[in-house]
């Protein structure tokens, strides 16, 4: 079972109203999922962003967590296309959303990111879209920023190419609102992806 905060979180992600012109692309992805799905197929989401530091780790874990908590066969991954490291901020909003993280280090640290007792940690770190941890075929490739999304028009292995863009919370670091920021994007990227699972389990 997910942690109380977790939950608490979820939920309020839940009632978020969807902006009805993201609709389609949200579609886009969830028709993906239910064929996959219909067919008794594993479903593999690998969530693309340049550095694979805020946006795509949210997206990452967030679908993990809601497809675990949906009890849905879904498999979520994440890369960029260059190797930074999570951003320490992305780690701190994952804190305050309710879930559990280790201590990590080093230049591109590991973090063990824990949101049920009965399952393993995810594992967050910057690495590439294709890292040796993450499906090479069969999979859906989800392009969570502009950059990516214009500068990788062609992903190897991938089934279908989703444009599920996000703003940066990048722009608020070090302003008084770098927390806000940073958790409103969660919460956003959390809405939607309950949107789209929710609706595959349907």
């Amino acid at each position: 079972m997910l942690f109380p905060k977790i939950l608490e979180t979820l939920h309020q992600a839940s009632l978020l109203p969807i902006d009805t012109a993201r609709l389609p692309v949200l579609s886009e992805v969830e028709s993906y999922i239910s064929k996959k799905l219909e067919q008794g197929l594993p479903v593999n989401l690998n969530f693309i962003c340049t550095h694979n530091s805020r946006r795509s780790q949210l997206s990452q874990v967030w679908a993990e967590v809601i497809a675990y908590h949906l009890a849905l066969p879904v498999k979520a991954f994440s890369g960029g296309v260059e190797v930074t490291a999570c951003n320490n901020r992305t780690i701190s909003s994952l804190l305050r959303a309710g879930f559990e993280i280790g201590e990590a280090s080093g230049d591109n640290p590991k973090y063990g990111v824990r949101y049920a007792t009965d399952q393993a940690p995810i594992t967050v770190f910057s690495k590439l879209y294709d890292d040796q941890g993450n499906p090479i075929k069969d999979f859906a490739a989800i392009m969570t920023c502009s950059e990516a999304d214009e500068n990788c028009p062609y992903i190897p292995g991938a089934e279908s190419r989703i444009p599920l863009r996000y703003e940066d919370p990048k722009k608020y670091d070090d302003t008084e609102n770098e927390s806000q920021a940073y958790d409103q994007r969660s919460l956003q990227i959390a809405a939607e992806l309950y949107h789209i699972l929710s609706h595959c389990k349907s």
